[in-house]
């Protein structure tokens, strides 16, 4: 029997870890003499106050609902995926190419090809640790890591030398034809009478990544593949004696996870950026990591958390815009967060397990 409810699990012990963060941040401002209130009055006016702080708050969101998506897909299958990060970057390459080499009349033409292709970079960019995990006993953090480099690389190389136009400084690919400009948050929700910032990167691949997060839910809990991918996770062995081929659940898994972190430069590359550019990922790969975490691994949690992060990114750079709070301030309480919801997770579950058993036994 559990010794805590589902729902407190799922939960309380992330409110509890959100809080804990938040106290220890509020004293580390307090001790470079800043007001703590002040400091989160601003973050939440920045980030929540206005429709212009919304959309760059679901912008950050969305890259980090693409990640932390991924993550949770190959952890089901107890693989730790670090590669996200590499993975992003390969899907960009691959959005770029359909972007600039098929001359789209209309962006709702593109976006579907746009998505099999940052898709399609990022599961194969995933499969070869996958397989080197699955047959030679490679160690998959070792090798996605290793990967994240390797794909910066390649990426450096290509649009220095290779996808760079004529004439332009910068290591970029051109500006992504009209035909593939996705319609912003102000442009959707226009058509139906509601006032949004223009100034705003959020984007139509918001509703993207709402859709991948039901799909992820309808895969990993309602199909045949999702079970096998969860019971491979909970115990190899097991899952060997059922018949479960354990290459094809490693490999599938890991370029399913690969595939949905692909999809990130959908938002950023295609949505956003309209190039492709060098370090377009801005580190969302591995946030994706602490974001799948603390959503517990499901789509609704990896929601809820994708939009805490979203609001930290906007709320710091509103912070360190406005404030004399460094930058590099933000960045620890952005750890703290990270630090109490993932690392220090069983300090707040042991307690509270043992208050429940006390009230249990009570009853």
């Amino acid at each position: 029997m559990s010794k805590m409810p589902a729902w407190a699990d799922a939960v309380l012990v992330p409110v509890i870890s959100i809080l804990l963060a938040a106290i220890l941040s509020a004293l580390v401002i307090l001790f470079i003499g800043e007001d703590p209130m002040a400091a989160l009055n601003l973050m939440v006016e920045g980030a929540l106050g206005s429709t212009y702080g919304w959309g760059y708050t679901l912008y950050y969101a969305t890259n980090f609902l693409f990640t932390g998506l991924a993550f949770a897909v190959a952890f089901h299958a107890a693989q730790f995926n670090i590669g996200a990060e590499g993975q992003a970057m390969l899907g960009g390459l691959g959005v770029a190419c359909i972007c600039l080499l098929i001359p789209w009349p209309h962006w709702a033409l593109a976006l579907p090809f746009a998505i099999l292709g940052a898709a399609a970079f990022g599961a194969l960019w995933a499969a070869v640790p996958a397989w080197l995990q699955a047959t030679r006993g490679s160690h998959i953090v070792i090798t996605t890591i290793m990967f994240n480099f390797i794909a910066a690389a390649l990426l450096n190389y290509l649009l220095v030398n290779v996808m760079r136009p004529a004439g332009q400084m910068d290591p970029a690919t051109g500006k992504f034809p009209e035909g593939t400009h996705l319609p912003t948050l102000h442009d959707i929700l226009g058509v139906f009478g509601i006032p949004f910032s223009k100034a705003a990167p959020a984007n139509v691949s918001l509703i993207i990544g709402l859709i991948a997060c039901v799909l992820v839910y309808l895969l990993i809990w309602r199909t045949k593949l999702g079970y096998e991918i969860r019971a491979f996770g909970k115990s190899e062995s097991a899952a060997k004696y059922a018949g479960i081929n354990p290459v094809k659940i490693t490999v599938v898994a890991m370029m399913i996870s690969g595939g949905l972190a692909g999809m990130m430069a959908i938002n950023n590359v295609m949505g956003e950026a309209e190039r492709l550019v060098m370090n377009a990922t801005e580190g969302a790969g591995f946030i994706g990591i602490a974001v799948a975490l603390m959503g517990r691994n499901h789509p609704l949690g990896v929601l809820l958390a994708a939009i805490l992060f979203g609001f930290l990114y906007q709320g710091g750079a509103e912070l360190a815009l406005w404030t004399n709070i460094p930058r590099e301030l933000i960045v620890v309480i952005q750890a703290l967060v990270i630090l109490f919801t993932g690392a220090l997770d069983n300090m707040v579950r042991m307690p509270l397990e043992k208050v429940f058993l006390m009230f249990r036994r009570a009853g």
